[in-house]
């Protein structure tokens, strides 16, 4: 009875002070309780065909350059009172294609399309070079609100495939 010690006992998984012994796996709980509250913003629908999704990303696309290019267009008859732009008209053509591939490269990124940068920049590319070779002298008809976002859809498809190629060539 003379000679006892009281020790102090240390809580049941801890191994030093304020030190769990499961360190690991309460670092992959935290790690899945992150994912998860990543995940809430997402649904789970069926997956689209890639060709559909970069039919449609293509379409809005080209609804957009057209869109961009007839804002354009008003913006420079109300400040020059005339559609032509003279020397804005380059700069605002840049801005046009930018912010087409700008949106496009979003778009596509976030439905996880692979190579979504190269895709979003050779299917607009592609349609810019096919509009100013061949239908330069036709832009301003009512048929090109159709034939420009045809058009881009099918160039973001063919970006698709050369964007593929590329991607087994380096392989």
């Amino acid at each position: 009875m003379g000679d006892e010690r009281v020790e102090a006992e240390e809580p049941e998984g801890e191994v030093g002070p304020g030190m769990p012994d499961d360190l690991e796996e309460l670092l992959e709980q935290a790690d899945e309780e992150a994912a998860e509250e990543a995940d809430e913003g997402r649904f789970d629908a069926p997956p689209l065909p890639p060709l559909l999704i970069l039919a449609v990303v293509g379409l809005l696309a080209g609804f957009v350059t057209v869109a961009l290019v007839w804002l354009s267009e008003r913006g420079c008859d109300r400040v020059r009172d005339s559609p032509n732009c003279g020397t804005m008209g380059f700069p605002l053509l840049v801005l046009t294609v930018v912010v087409t591939i700008v949106l496009a490269a979003v778009t596509l990124t976030r439905l996880a399309m692979p190579h979504p940068k190269l895709v979003a920049f050779l299917g607009v590319a592609f349609m810019l070079l096919i509009v100013l070779a061949f239908l330069s002298d036709d832009l301003f008809s009512t048929w090109t609100l159709l034939v420009v976002p045809v058009l881009t859809a099918v160039t973001f498809l063919v970006a698709h495939l050369i964007a593929g190629r590329l991607e087994r060539a380096d392989a």
